[in-house]
């Protein structure tokens, strides 16, 4: 198993360990000895119970597993936290009206990063959202930004 790279099947099993405690497996990664999963709760807060939980089922499926090339990790269950990533449609359409930092490529293939407020989502195609950049008190820019030209997406926190 190659570094970062997660067999389908056992992101599955993760997934349905995750479900079968409320929760939605956003991401499952691994990075060196480091194999992080990532929990969202769509209408609430994931919170230390759903992770320990989701830990000691995941210790002991891994355990039982012993998935190939796995070898010895370290296991980490989280939230995505207030500056979250945006891991796909669904996430665009749940934080419409909050502010969010997007690194993207411009149709010329040049990388931008703009921070601006989700204005819309839409489906049609390979999606796009649209973008509202502050520029001064009186002044705003809009962006459409395909979804396949989006790099990076998160929350910035707003006080």
């Amino acid at each position: 198993m190659a570094q970062g790279i997660l067999d389908p099947a056992l992101i599955a099993d993760l997934a349905s360990i995750a479900e079968a405690e409320g929760c939605v497996l956003l991401r499952a990664e691994r990075h060196g000895k480091i194999l992080r999963l990532i929990l969202d709760r769509p209408d609430e807060d994931v919170n230390l119970d759903h992770c320990s939980r989701v830990s000691r089922q995941a210790s002991a499926l891994l355990d039982v597993m012993e998935p190939a090339g796995l070898g010895s990790y370290v296991l980490e269950v989280g939230s995505p936290g207030l500056d979250r990533e945006l891991y796909g449609q669904d996430d665009y359409r749940r934080f419409l009206g909050r502010l969010a930092r997007i690194t993207f490529r411009d149709p010329q293939g040049a990388r931008q990063t703009i921070v601006g407020r989700l204005e819309a989502f839409r489906e049609e195609g390979e999606g796009e959202i649209t973008l509202l950049e502050v520029l001064t008190k009186k002044q705003t820019r809009e962006h459409v930004i395909p979804l396949p030209a989006i790099e990076l997406a998160r929350l910035e926190i707003e006080l």
